[in-house]
Formats: structure tokens, C-alpha cells, sequence
């Protein structure tokens, strides 16, 4: 199926090579699907962030609202969850091929940061505020050193992580119940509006202008992102996608499906807006661990993709390449340099619209990615990182796998 050489077993199992691959590529198919999934809300809101902010905080008051609020929730902080997770995964695995090939880790990892961070800072200032990349890149640097440590170490860092995490949380929760009703997020929108109004290059320096603020949750969620790449290391590592690991998946399972989705769906559904603060940084990522674990036992059974694995798997192998192109697409359909259509569906329409917008965008990337790597062994983006990455390095082995 597919070139790639990946080897999830640094213990020494022996379970089927492609079966893994098919859950890994899987998995990050579905990741930036279900980014998709939270940010095409932002995309197709004629304001923008502030837009879609002021509506989470807003109480749904007829079907469509209430409609709007359940597919949000769906994919609220769980693909989030699972991208940073299956990041950690890549470099665990990273980190695997680096020790069989005897080369130091973390070696040129830094240069892999750096690369990561220039196309973030790309995609933030031309396509999404909502940018990840660049948070990735500052993390993944972080716990390539960490990864250096034992396994002791690394859980302590982990557990560390969390708690500066739910300390930070606890300490916003408090200054949001102290502070009471706020003036609406809609007043950080400029007239003209820059989403609507604005040409591509005043939806540039807006972002530009708007650094701090928009970058400001890529700060809050640091540690939790240390956490959950060093957590991702761990379950690597533990077998979450060998045959020896399914203790692990059930109870993966049953944390995420039956304690933690339940909880989920109904603080964000039937909660306020400060709510978003329980379910997309404390509860989603149990959900998204569930996920994994699911996807994992799935393929582990049934080691054919079939169309769905397949396709999703070739979205997973141009994950970069796919994260940057599904929202600029949605951006050249729903901003107003594009074809502007967001601000021309009614607010009873916005539904059905943004379902619109999302199902077209799958379509367009997944095309992409079908027809790119039938020619090609990995995606426009990725192949761009690797050559600088080589040129830079003076590397010119290709490696296992990328993060």
C-alpha cells in the first residue's frame, strides 16, 4: 500500500507492518478532518473568530441553532486532542528509526522544528489565524529533548505538564466567574470587516496586528501539548497499536466513550459558553485517546483499509499538505477576497451552509490527495520540508517516516 518503512514496534514485536500503517495514516486522516470539523464554523461566520466565539456563548433558540451546537461539540478539542497526540506518536517513531540507524536523537530535529514553525507562520499571516503548526513546532522541540530522558523522567514531566495545565485552567475559570458578563467578543472585529470586506492582504495584516490575540491560545495550551505529545511517546511505546496492547485500548475506550463523551456532549451542548473551557481542554482529549484506541483495535482486526481507510490514509500521508490546502479553500469560497460567500447566506441558513463548505472542501482534498500520490510519494508540503530539511542538514538519507 504504501513506501513508507515505519516500524511501530521499538520493543521487538513482530505484529504486521501495513496494519499499523493503515491506523496511523488513518488517524491523521482523520485529524485534520475533524480540525476541519471545528474550524469551518469559523471559516463560514461572516465575523470571523469573533463571530463564532460570540455564538458559543449564545443560547440556542430554535432547531438550527440547536443543530449547530451538536455538530460544534462533535468535533470540539477531540481531533484537536488527537492531532497533538499522533504528533508525539510521529516523534516516538522518529526517535525509533534514528536509534535502529545508530544517528544521534535529537540530531537535526531542531531543523525539522524550525521548518515547522516557518510553514505555521505562513499558513497563520496568509490562510487561518486558527493556525497549529507553530505551536506544534515550539512543542515538538521541547519534548524531542525529553524524549532523551527515561521513562520515569518523561512520565514526570508529563505529569507535570498536566498540572501546570489544570492550574491554568482553574485559574481562568475563577477570573471568568469573578468577573461576570464581559462586553461580546464581536467589538474585536474592525469595520470594514476584514473577512468580509477586507482584500487578502488586509486579512493578512489584521492577523499581523492581531498576533498576540490570536496566538494566544498556542500559549494557554502548551503544557497540555508537552502532555499529550509525551503521552502519545508513552502509549507508542506501551503497544497501543500491537496485538499485546488491546488492556490498554478497552480501557482507552471505556475512559473516553463511557465516562468522558457522555460528559462532554452535555456540558457543551447544554452548557454556557465558558463551558468550552471543560469540554475542548479537559474532557475532548479523553475522547480523543478513546479514538485512537478505536481505530487502532479496528485495523488491528481488519488489516484491509477498504475505500474509507484508503482514502483517509491518503489524506493522513499529506497531512501537511492537506491542513494547509482544506482551509484555504474554505477561505477562497467564504471570505470576502475569495468568492465571498459567507457573508451572503442568511443566519437561518448558516447550517446547511457550513455542512456545505465542509462536505466540498473533503471532496477537493481528498482528490488532491488521491491524485497527488498516485504519482508522487508524499504531498507538495512535505516534499518541500524534506528538501530544505536535507539541504539544511547536508542529509540526503530519507528517513523512515516524518512526524
Amino acid at each position: 500500500m504504501t513506501r513508507t518503512t515505519t516500524d511501530s514496534g521499538v520493543s521487538g514485536a513482530t505484529s504486521p507492518r501495513p496494519v499499523r500503517l493503515v491506523a496511523l495514516d488513518v488517524l491523521r486522516g482523520l485529524a485534520i478532518l475533524g480540525t476541519l470539523g471545528t474550524n469551518i464554523w469559523i471559516l463560514t461566520d461572516p465575523r470571523g473568530m469573533a463571530g463564532y466565539l460570540d455564538r458559543l456563548s449564545t443560547s440556542p433558540t430554535d432547531a438550527w441553532m440547536w443543530t449547530e451546537k451538536i455538530l460544534q461539540q462533535l468535533a470540539q478539542g477531540k481531533f484537536l486532542g488527537l492531532l497533538t497526540v499522533m504528533f508525539g506518536i510521529g516523534l516516538a517513531i522518529q526517535q525509533a528509526s534514528a536509534r535502529r540507524g545508530g544517528r544521534p536523537w535529537p540530531g537535526g530535529y531542531p531543523w525539522r522544528a524550525a521548518l515547522l514553525f516557518l510553514d505555521g507562520l505562513l499558513n497563520f499571516l496568509l490562510i487561518a489565524e486558527f493556525d497549529v503548526l507553530m505551536g506544534y513546532a515550539v512543542t515538538g522541540l521541547i519534548v524531542a529533548f525529553l524524549l532523551t530522558l527515561g521513562p520515569g523522567a518523561q512520565w514526570r514531566w508529563l505529569l507535570t505538564m498536566l498540572g501546570v495545565h489544570l492550574t491554568l485552567i482553574g485559574l481562568i475559570a475563577v477570573a471568568l466567574t469573578t468577573a461576570g458578563p464581559g462586553n461580546s467578543t464581536g467589538s474585536s472585529t474592525p469595520s470594514p470587516n476584514p473577512y468580509a470586506d477586507g482584500s487578502f492582504w488586509d486579512l493578512v495584516l489584521f492577523r499581523a496586528e492581531n498576533a498576540l490575540v490570536f496566538r494566544a491560545e498556542a500559549l494557554f495550551i502548551l503544557p497540555m501539548s508537552i502532555a499529550l505529545f509525551l503521552l502519545g511517546a508513552r502509549l507508542f511505546h506501551a503497544g497501543v497499536f500491537r496485538a499485546d496492547g488491546a488492556r490498554l485500548r478497552r480501557l482507552l475506550m471505556l475512559a473516553g466513550f463511557g465516562v468522558a463523551a457522555p460528559i462532554d456532549l452535555l456540558a457543551g451542548v447544554l452548557g454556557g459558553g465558558d463551558l468550552v473551557l471543560l469540554t475542548r481542554y479537559l474532557v475532548a482529549p479523553f475522547v480523543a485517546l478513546a479514538i485512537l484506541a478505536l481505530v487502532a483495535e479496528f485495523y488491528l482486526r481488519r488489516p484491509t483499509a477498504g475505500f474509507t481507510g484508503h482514502r483517509l490514509a491518503e489524506i493522513g500521508r499529506t497531512a501537511l499538505s492537506c491542513y494547509i490546502l482544506q482551509n484555504l479553500v474554505a477561505s477562497i469560497l467564504c471570505y470576502g477576497w475569495g468568492f465571498g460567500l459567507a457573508a451572503r447566506f442568511a443566519p437561518g441558513a448558516r447550517v446547511p451552509f457550513t455542512v456545505a463548505i465542509y462536505l466540498v472542501v473533503i471532496v477537493v482534498i481528498g482528490c488532491f490527495a488521491h491524485l497527488w500520490l498516485r504519482r508522487f510519494a508524499r504531498g507538495p508540503v512535505e516534499w518541500l520540508w524534506q528538501a530544505s530539511y536535507q539541504r539544511l542538514t547536508g542529509e540526503h538519507r530519507t528517513p523512515a517516516t516524518t512526524g
